[in-house]
This record gives C-alpha cells, sequence and structure tokens, in this order.
C-alpha cells in the first residue's frame, strides 16, 4: 500500500519521522514529503509536490491551517483514503475528499498498524 506521509520531518522525536519508519518496518511503500530537507532511514525528503501514481493513503501530519496550501495536491493524487492523525482533523478537507470519492478516517497511523488494522480499516 503506497502511503504518502504529509509533513514528514527529518526529526526523530516527531511522530511524522516515526510513521516512516513503521510504515517502512511494516513493508509500505512509503514517500515522505514535507517542508524540511532531510532523509528518514534512507528515503529523502521530497520538497515539492511530484504526481505519484497508485497511492493508496495519505497520512496527514499537517495541522489544519497548514493543510490549505495542499488540498488540490492531495486531492490530485487520488488516493483510496486520507488519515487524519490526532490533531489534523480538517472538516473542510474531509468534505473535498468525500466529495471526490476519497475515504476519510480520524485515526493514529502509528495505532493502526501496531494493531493490525492499517491493511483492513477502511471507512
Amino acid at each position: 500500500m503506497k502511503t504518502v506521509v504529509l509533513g514528514a520531518t527529518p526529526n526523530p522525536a516527531r511522530y511524522a519521522w516515526l510513521a516512516v519508519v513503521r510504515l517502512k518496518q511494516h513493508g509500505h511503500e512509503v514517500v515522505p514529503i514535507g517542508i524540511k530537507k532531510g532523509n528518514i532511514e534512507g528515503l529523502e525528503i521530497i520538497n515539492d509536490r511530484p504526481q505519484i501514481a497508485d497511492i493508496h493513503t495519505v497520512t496527514l501530519y499537517l495541522n489544519p491551517l497548514n493543510q490549505v496550501g495542499w488540498y488540490d495536491y492531495i486531492i490530485s493524487l487520488k488516493p483510496k483514503r486520507i488519515i487524519f492523525n490526532p490533531g489534523t482533523e480538517n472538516p473542510d478537507l474531509e468534505k473535498l475528499a468525500i466529495k471526490n470519492d476519497i475515504q476519510t478516517i480520524e485515526a493514529c497511523t502509528l495505532v493502526m498498524l501496531s494493531t493490525g488494522v492499517y491493511e483492513t480499516e477502511m471507512t
């Protein structure tokens, strides 16, 4: 399940960093995208908005105000779902996603991975 981690950071104290690491450990193809340069265990953090095919999930680590400038990009990726991690809940983006046939879930990617529901949980 190819996953975009939006809000990726090279800071290992952040949940976005840990999400990239854990997704990799669970065998998922991960695309870390963020504004900070660096890498996460060998994966370069992408600092622009490339078109990427076959995205299953976009997992958000940006607060709602910082998400606004990413709306069009997120929708253009045509993911099957968007995960709103704690603190990223955003009714406006959720409505836009649903309008574009993208499932949304308010959950924690790390908890989903550790409990084995990341691969099965679809709303």
